[in-house]
């Protein structure tokens, strides 16, 4: 038995043309999964998004919708299962980040955070757990925290808050929807070489000092190493994992280091 084999697994995930969803949405795809993609983008910007990663398998699948949104995302499940039947795995991967100083953070980002990182997870995890329970399937809620879910990192608090209460909702789940077969698993990156984290390495070398004396690997995470723990928790390996975070950080949460601590 190849424990890797994912082609028996559907798998739909919300927020995957980001820089780390694609590598996740490649690799699943590569193991079998069929794997239904949710984004806000425009069906054709999508598709090109997914092409240029190299994702062309027949049984990956696209679908826009707002997942902040509670009937987007009741719509989205419908389609979802209209192509394929319904996922058997649900990854609410969906989020962004922002940095400012902790006492000049704009309110506006503060709420469009927790909005799409927390809300949406919320929405697509309840909302999946429902029709498990509604068909009497087991199912498999994966969420994407961080690192910094327990570890305080300058200017971006509201967003380590957001990571916190994912923390906090993945264990709820675990625990109340254990008695209907559905589990619920997070996975925790470190400093991803993508995004923000990315163009602040590049362009900010006070971000970079600080950044290289908290990873104690020394570099940058590769996206792909998110992906190879993603594939992990789908995989029949992790079958008996519930209310888990998977760290994967490069050592950041070993300990935590800023500019007013010795190296």
């Amino acid at each position: 038995m190849d424990l890797l084999d994912l082609t028996d697994q559907h798998i739909l995930i919300t927020g995957g043309c980001g820089a780390i969803g694609r590598v996740v949405i490649r690799e699943l795809a590569e193991h079998g999964a069929t794997v239904s993609v949710n984004d806000v983008l425009p069906k054709t910007q999508a598709q090109q998004i997914l092409a240029d990663a190299e994702i062309s398998s027949s049984h990956v699948f696209y679908y826009q919708a707002d997942v902040t949104q509670p009937e987007e995302v009741a719509r989205l499940w419908q389609q979802v299962e209209k192509q394929s039947g319904a996922p058997t795995i649900v990854c609410c991967h969906a989020g962004i980040t922002d940095a400012y100083p902790i006492q000049n953070y704009p309110l506006e980002s503060f709420d469009a955070l927790f909005k799409v990182n927390v809300r949406s997870a919320f929405l697509v995890a309840q909302y999946a757990s429902q029709r498990w329970i509604e068909g009497k399937a087991a199912g498999h809620l994966l969420f994407t925290s961080s690192w910094v879910q327990d570890v305080p990192w300058p200017e971006i608090t509201p967003y380590t808050a957001t990571k916190a209460g994912l923390k906090a909702l993945m264990r709820g789940f675990a625990r109340e929807l254990a008695p209907y077969g559905i589990r619920a698993n997070a996975i925790a990156p470190g400093i991803v070489a993508v995004g923000l984290a990315k163009q602040q390495w590049d362009t900010d070398p006070g971000y970079r000092q600080r950044a290289e004396k908290a990873i104690p690997l020394a570099y940058l995470q590769p996206p792909e190493t998110i992906a190879h723990t993603f594939l992990f928790l789908c995989s029949r390996m992790a079958s008996y994992m519930t209310g888990s975070v998977m760290l994967v950080d490069g050592g950041c949460s070993l300990y935590p280091m800023d500019d007013s601590q010795e190296s």
